[in-house]
């Protein structure tokens, strides 16, 4: 005779296997997680400088941003900042970048953790200078910021895209999306618009381009711009703004809401408008 109480008993065998298995689970993936943090190397700040190459930038104008920044990393100020942390030591990538699918690295991912590190870091920006590459994307550098900053190997509660550029975005998915991703990544974006008049194509040329920056580029915790006037000012601002990213003692903040809206009388869209502007112009004289 079968008793009553018997099916119970089973499906309450069954449903403890079942949790029992979702327990496995959820703890195989928590030792997945914490394997793979444990391979990676704490730093005070992972720091991917993006750099503007667009065809705008002459000659001499690219060779001033590489010898400018290899200037500034090793200035005193800067070593100083990177000594004083709380580990010591920093993970810095140099990107230069202008289309949606042209980024060239120019010195990968290095720990960095005092004035030989940094000496040798810098030293690779002048062995050979690159030309220049078509179109600007702004979305395009921060995107493939974004996914460089995911797989570096490292791992710290500060992580900052540094974009320099000296025009709008007028290629890729508008900045502002590109923008809120980098943010729901807790990637804090800073600002170096570099507002000089030297190079071709001024119908590109944005005359509050550092206001572009500040509604449509930067955002995150502590986020800044600093705008370049003039390219004798170019080593001193970089030096400056590294200062602040690498000094910065604030409390961490990861994964906060932003508000990215730039401001109803700004159109974040300027630059595809500039391109679409000039394309009808030239096809239709």
């Amino acid at each position: 005779m079968v008793l009553p109480w018997v099916p119970v008993r089973r499906k309450r065998d069954s449903l403890m296997r079942y949790l029992f298995s979702i327990v496995l689970i959820t703890l195989s993936l928590v030792a997945s997680r914490v394997a793979a943090h444990a391979d990676e190397i704490e730093v005070d700040i992972q720091l991917f400088l993006a750099v503007d190459v667009s065809r705008s930038m002459t000659p001499r104008e690219l060779e001033i941003q590489r010898r400018g920044y290899a200037e500034a990393l090793v200035s005193d100020a800067v070593i100083k900042a990177i000594e004083n942390g709380l580990l010591g030591r920093i993970a810095i990538t140099y990107v230069e970048w202008a289309g949606s699918d042209s980024q060239r690295t120019i010195v990968d991912w290095t720990l960095v953790g005092d004035r030989a590190g940094m000496e040798d870091f810098a030293s690779q920006l002048t062995v050979i200078f690159n030309p220049a590459m078509r179109r600007t994307s702004i979305s395009g550098a921060l995107d493939h910021a974004v996914e460089s900053i995911k797989s570096n190997g490292f791992t710290s509660y500060r992580k900052v895209i540094d974009v320099s550029g000296d025009g709008p975005n007028n290629q890729g998915r508008p900045v502002l999306q590109a923008r809120e991703d980098a943010l729901a990544e807790g990637i804090t974006i800073n600002g170096l618009p570099l507002m000089t008049r030297e190079g071709m194509g001024s119908q590109f040329h944005l005359e509050d381009l550092d206001e572009y920056y500040r509604h449509c580029v930067i955002g995150g915790p502590r986020s800044f711009v600093i705008p370049v006037l003039e390219w004798d000012a170019f080593p001193e601002a970089v030096r400056r703004k590294l200062v602040l990213e690498l000094a910065d003692r604030g409390l961490p903040v990861r994964r906060v809401a932003f508000e990215i809206q730039a401001p109803a009388n700004y159109n974040c869209l300027i630059g595809e408008l500039i391109w679409q502007r000039f394309q009808n112009d030239f096809f239709n004289p």
